[in-house]
């Protein structure tokens, strides 16, 4: 007999009128196993033919262990099919990627169906006008405004349509194509850096300070202003609102604010209030010395105020103040000190010793008067305390004034009042001090250039004419001094020539001075102190320096150049004063080499050019 071929099965062919086998017989029912049809009967596993005769190897080909699963093929023909619907969507989403979904707007503008390059193109045109307009905002009762561009705010119009038609196999881009898409978010291009400078200064001007406390005294009376709080934007908040709301919604933009609290609270300020009320609510009564000045509440409101300080107001008092206001409520209560200073004997310069006062101690008054005004205890007392002198006896002499540095001298001329303004200038400027790095000023030296201190009306040169005025003649007075100077080494500060020139002087080495307007100055700039002497002997003004020898002079000059001759003026006006006439105009050079022993120190050059001194003929 022939056997099946392997993956098929077949049946033998029954006999007409034969019974019909059923599943139990089949099976192992009355002939299952160890009957004729079962495993152990002739037909059986262990006979001739390796099955039962009902078995349904025998009719059915392979079954059991032998026979193979179906499972594998449903898992792959679901594998297959998964494959070639995912192909088919993939392929569905290429076919639409070039294009928007229907229905899909940005900040307002439909680009639903457009491509890339149309999209972008209406989100460029559309939004152009919004993108311009400032960006309304509040912040509070804050209102501000900021401008897109300058604070690095663009839209992207190009990245906006790309995310829009590029490649997607996303279900909601799908359904979006299907059905229609919604709002898409709006891409903006932000510049960080001026981003972040604009929104701190948005911070900054948004901003409300609060209103510290304070208390004061006007016209005598305390006064108070109220704490109030501040408010500033809350910083982590602005920059996401200003970039998410932007061109898709309308402004203005409400920034949230947070509360920043006064340092001088409304307690503390109500608390000082009452302290300055108590401050002027009755005289305070002083003893000192013997005597009882009394301090007006008026009074006390000046020398009291309230400053803030770690939250608090404390109330503070004006020392110096307070100290005049007591010696101003007494007669001579105080003794005042005198420094020691230069004096000429025997034409050189002493120090005489200076005097001992007393004063008050600034911080013990201050102490008191504060106390006894903020208290029900209107009554203090103070101490008298020794004022020892500025300048003592030793502090001058260590200034090593011993021998005169520089002189020099210039001829008087025939008039007596003039002569008589330069002895009362020699005397003003005799025994002043010029410590090492002060400067010396002749004007404030000869001042106050009176009559009634002393001085007279002589000839001057004022606007190139010849005139009267009070101290005539101390120009010689500046010419001299500054001579002194001038080989003393001292630096030049200022100084002004003639705008003619007189025989008595050396050319182009001379000055004037002219109250408010032209003065001689001269620095000390050696480590020593300088004291000045001046005297009228043998028709001659002397004006030495005394110090500590540090400097060596040499001067030269270029000499007379330029010489422009006098010429006769013809004055006819009502008020024509003849004059004689006197040099004739040019200029010169002058230069000073300053040497510290063999050293050159310094140098210094200075040019004049004079007019001519022309005589004056009155027609």
């Amino acid at each position: 007999m022939s056997r099946p071929l392997a993956g098929t099965r077949w049946a033998p062919v029954r006999p007409e009128g034969a019974p019909q086998t059923t599943s139990a017989q089949a099976l192992g029912g009355p002939q299952g196993p160890g009957g004729p049809g079962g495993p152990g009967g002739p037909h059986g596993s262990g006979g001739p033919h390796g099955q039962g005769a009902s078995g349904e190897g025998e009719f059915f080909g392979l079954s059991g262990d032998g026979a193979p699963s179906r499972g594998p093929k449903i898992a792959l023909l679901s594998v297959l099919a998964v494959v070639v619907l995912f192909a088919v969507y993939a392929l569905v989403a290429w076919g639409v990627s070039d294009k928007a979904p229907r229905d899909t707007t940005v900040a307002g503008v439909d680009v639903g169906g457009m491509t890339q390059t149309e999209a972008a193109a209406a989100l460029t045109e559309q939004l152009a006008p919004r993108v311009k307009e400032p960006i309304e905002l509040t912040a509070g009762e804050g209102k501000a405004q900021l401008s897109p561009e300058p604070s690095g705010l663009a839209i992207d119009a190009e990245a906006t349509a790309a995310e829009l038609t590029e490649f997607s196999l996303s279900p909601t881009r799908m359904w979006a194509h299907m059905f229609g898409g919604s709002e898409h978010e709006l891409v903006l291009a932000v510049d960080q850096k001026k981003f972040d400078a604009a929104v701190a200064g948005l911070e900054e001007s948004l901003a409300v300070e609060p209103v510290d406390g304070s208390v004061s005294f006007v016209d005598g009376q305390p006064v108070k202003t109220d704490a109030k709080e501040g408010s500033r934007v809350v910083a982590s908040e602005t920059a996401r609102i200003i970039q998410e709301r932007w061109i898709v919604q309308e402004g203005p933009f409400e920034l949230p604010v947070e509360p920043v609290e006064p340092a001088v609270t409304q307690q503390e300020t109500d608390n000082s209030f009452a302290v300055a009320q108590k401050v002027v609510s009755a005289p305070v009564t002083v003893s000192v010395g013997g005597q009882s000045p009394v301090l007006s509440p008026e009074t006390l409101a000046g020398l009291i105020r309230f400053e803030q300080r770690d939250g608090r107001l404390v109330a503070i008092v004006d020392r110096e103040a307070t100290v005049e206001a007591i010696v101003d409520g007494t007669q001579n209560l105080l003794e005042v000190p005198s420094d020691a200073h230069f004096e000429f004997a025997g034409g050189k310069p002493t120090v005489v010793g200076g005097k001992t006062g007393t004063t008050l101690d600034p911080a013990e008054a201050g102490k008191a008067v504060r106390v006894a005004a903020t208290s029900d205890d209107r009554e203090t007392s103070v101490e008298l305390v020794e004022q020892d002198p500025t300048e003592t006896v030793e502090s001058l002499e260590a200034l090593g004034v011993k021998e005169v540095v520089s002189e020099f001298h210039t001829p008087l001329t025939n008039e007596p009042v003039r002569t008589q303004n330069l002895v009362r200038g020699a005397e003003m400027i005799t025994g002043d001090l010029i410590k090492p790095g002060e400067t010396f000023s002749l004007l404030e030296a000869l001042a106050p250039i009176t009559l009634a201190n002393g001085y007279f009306d002589a000839g001057v040169v004022e606007d190139g004419k010849h005139v009267e005025a009070v101290g005539g003649g101390l120009s010689q007075m500046a010419t001299t001094t500054f001579n002194a100077g001038f080989f003393a080494g001292y630096e030049d500060v200022e100084h002004h020539a003639h705008s003619f020139w007189f025989p008595r002087y050396p050319a182009g080495r001379e000055a004037t001075i002219y109250v408010g307007a032209k003065d001689m100055k001269f620095t000390n700039d050696t480590p020593y102190g300088a004291v000045m002497q001046s005297y009228v002997a043998g028709g001659e003004l002397w004006v030495k320096i005394w110090s500590t020898k540090h400097y060596r002079v040499e001067e030269s000059s270029s000499g007379k150049q330029n010489v422009v001759p006098t010429s006769v003026v013809h004055d006819s006006s009502a008020d024509c004063q003849p004059y004689p006439g006197g040099e004739d105009g040019f200029s010169i050079s002058i230069n000073r080499k300053v040497y510290r022993g063999d050293e050159l120190a310094k140098e210094n050059s200075f040019s004049h050019s004079y007019n001519p001194d022309n005589p004056v003929v009155c027609d």
